[in-house]
């Protein structure tokens, strides 16, 4: 299950799983529905994945084969039930990263440092601009760097947030408003932003 189909193996017009041949095995069947999952699902999971995941797509890869080997388990439950498929697909892969972080939370928080920040530079103007935020950012402290890489970076939610810092939900709020404060200061120093 490394996430790649073989060619042929498209989903019917009426957004069912194909129906296996009568000779087939309930081990064929579950192959076909975990077929149906990585085109059908896969590519939704594997971004959902490696977005909570802070961009590991290797770890997101891992998440996604897990949660496909559980809807290959599931395959007699979830076969015929369209409406089903992506809520139950979903839950399994929230609670297998749930698990992660916490698993996670028993070892340090493994930090990237701000010069990995993999952002595309289209044209010399963003990429002026990028350097001179990326040196902004240098002038913050790691808690802010920190913060302001999992609220805008990532993208997380202030729960999401407060759950992998191991703080509460005001003190990311809190932080996060004088992270971005400070990260405006020293873009105003730049002439990055007006006053």
């Amino acid at each position: 299950m490394n996430g790649t189909l073989e060619a042929g193996t498209a989903t019917p017009a009426s957004g069912r799983a194909p129906t296996p041949p009568a000779h087939s095995s309930p081990h064929d069947s579950g192959d076909t529905f975990v077929l149906m999952i990585y085109e059908r699902y896969g590519p939704q999971l594997l971004r959902y994945a490696a977005r909570m995941l802070e961009g590991d797509w290797h770890k997101a890869e891992d998440i996604l084969q897990e949660t496909a080997a559980r809807a290959w388990k599931n395959a007699h439950y979830l076969g015929g039930r369209d409406e089903l498929v992506r809520p139950w697909l979903f839950t399994v892969a929230r609670n297998l990263l749930i698990d992660h972080h916490r698993s996670r939370r028993l070892r340090p928080l493994d930090l990237v440092p701000v010069e990995e920040f993999d952002t595309p530079c289209e044209n010399l103007e963003n990429l002026l601009t990028f350097h001179v935020v990326l040196e902004a950012l240098q002038e913050l402290t790691e808690q802010q760097r920190t913060i302001i890489r999992l609220m805008y970076y990532l993208e997380c939610s202030v729960a999401q947030a407060a759950e992998h810092l191991g703080i509460p939900p005001g003190t990311v709020k809190s932080r996060a408003f004088y992270a971005l404060r400070a990260l405006r200061k020293a873009l105003e120093e730049r002439g990055v932003v007006g006053t």
